[in-house]
């Protein structure tokens, strides 16, 4: 054994075991007595076999070493005095946070295609043995789907309502079962009725699902059905009926649309929406046409006008290209109606058809272009009213250029020849802004604007095969002499 004397000078390291030893007046003196464990005594310690609770508790003690690298250097750092112990544990909650966004969105992901799925099965499972039903089993089983859906909604609210997975996957569900029960019962009773009246009846009674549910995936399914109603009554059945309704589901899909700017403005969902809202009036305001078409390109540049402008705003402005839908649609639809534009027979069919006066008041082309005129101007003061003039982008003002440039070429055919330079000037400064900025992407569709002017007029006019051989040479080595330009600045910058 050793001796150890409590308080002795001799023993300055001791101050743990007074620490352990209860001071008791009349003991001086501690011995420890070594303890030896043979090979065949395990428990020599006298404690016997460890006991379930002494390894639960062992067990609870084990610690994730991910864990302790991550908390380790925090908590030297608080140790000394670099972070407060209030921002450790803020980063603490970011880590843990971050962490769980990645499975959320997994699982509604996976929820989501589950649903998609499951209901999809069961319509096939359903399909298979239609014929052999009676007409009550097929009832039941027309309505099998819608019931099983809005349990699993109302479950979702009452149990899961802060699950997004959840709420998504069950909306969805939903969604394909209102429409697969509607089919249904309209084939086993013989309802007569159109594509378009059937997508129309579909969306009005899905419309509620979106607030109701705060489903993302709903409103998109939506969007790309009233999409499909526009184009079924507009394209398919015109002159028979025409989707004046589609403007007003639009209208009332935009709360929503707002409700999830303020909420997630940089999540998928908003994404999603930043491309499929402007690909659908796209696509649908091409049903306004009737009589007066030629009025439609004001209105198209007007619409593509309104994209650009909503694009650059602030909001718009922080996200990437990829996610603004609204740039890409505003800019390359422009330039595409303006170089569609910058061909000749146009405006030569233009002067031939002397439109009236009154035609043009009348026509319901004439009020989507004043519409979509004065909400592309509203828009473009509120943008621009404390902002300089400097801060101009090259699209911005082209739709009222090309209104006035319209107005001349119904009676002059220097129309043309403004197209042209408006097309030239877009590419310009598209190219001038994208050096100002460095931005390579900027500069080359600058570029490409010209090589797209240039083709056209490859074939539209009379120039000679080596006239044209040294354009394309021209345009070639701008490309060539401007990225030079650039890459050259950004070595010298670093």
């Amino acid at each position: 054994g050793r001796s150890l004397l409590l308080g002795s000078p001799a023993h300055p390291t001791d101050g743990g075991l007074r620490r352990c030893v209860p001071l008791l007046a009349p003991v001086r003196e501690v011995t420890v007595q070594p303890v030896i464990a043979s090979p065949g005594a395990p428990y020599a310690t006298g404690r016997g076999p460890p006991s379930a609770r002494d390894t639960s508790l062992r067990r609870e003690r084990r610690v994730d070493p991910s864990h302790l690298r991550r908390t380790a250097p925090r908590a030297r750092l608080v140790e000394a005095g670099v972070i407060s112990q209030q921002t450790a544990d803020n980063i603490q909650h970011y880590y843990n946070n971050k962490g769980g966004q990645s499975q959320n969105k997994l699982l509604v992901v996976f929820g989501i295609l589950g649903a998609v799925l499951v209901g999809l099965g069961i319509i096939l499972i359903i399909a298979h043995n239609w014929d052999e039903l009676s007409k009550i089993s097929k009832l039941c089983f027309a309505f099998l789907p819608l019931v099983i859906g809005q349990l699993l909604c109302v479950f979702t609210l009452l149990k899961k309502q802060d699950s997004t997975a959840w709420r998504e996957g069950a909306a969805a569900f939903l969604f394909f079962a209102v429409g697969a029960s509607i089919s249904l019962v309209s084939q086993i009773y013989n309802i007569s009725g159109d594509l378009s009246l059937f997508l129309l009846t579909w969306m009005l009674l899905c419309l509620p699902l979106i607030y109701v549910m705060r489903s993302s995936v709903a409103s998109l399914l939506y969007l790309i059905g009233i999409t499909s109603y526009a184009t079924q009554a507009g394209y398919w059945a015109y002159p028979h009926t025409e989707p004046w309704y589609y403007w007003m589901l639009l209208l009332l899909m935009l709360p929503h649309y707002y409700l999830l700017y303020k909420k997630k403005p940089k999540g998928n969902f908003m994404i999603f929406h930043n491309w499929i809202i402007p690909l659908s009036a796209t696509i649908t305001l091409g049903t306004v046409a009737k009589h007066t078409e030629e009025l439609m390109f004001i209105a198209y540049i007007s619409l593509f006008g309104l994209f650009y402008i909503i694009a650059n705003m602030p909001f718009f402005q922080n996200q990437k290209p990829r996610n603004n839908g609204y740039l890409s649609f505003g800019s390359i639809g422009t330039v595409a109606v303006l170089l569609f534009l910058s061909f000749n027979d146009f405006w030569k069919r233009l002067q031939t058809n002397h439109l009236k006066i009154t035609e043009i008041i009348q026509s319901q082309e004439f009020y989507a272009c004043i519409i979509l005129s004065a909400l592309a101007g509203v828009f473009l003061y509120l943008q621009k009213r404390n902002k300089s003039v400097t801060n101009t982008k090259p699209i911005e003002f082209v739709f009222i250029f090309f209104i006035l440039t319209f107005i001349i070429g119904t009676m002059s055919p220097i129309a043309v020849v403004l197209i042209n330079l408006l097309v030239l000037s877009i590419a310009v400064l598209t190219i001038m802004n994208g050096i100002k900025i460095d931005h390579l992407g900027i500069l080359n569709y600058g570029l490409l604007i010209i090589a797209a002017l240039v083709t056209c007029r490859f074939f539209d006019t009379g120039l000679s095969f080596v006239i044209r051989g040294i354009l394309f040479v021209l345009v070639g080595a701008g490309f060539f002499f401007a990225n030079f330009q650039v890459i050259k600045k950004r070595k010298e910058n670093v």
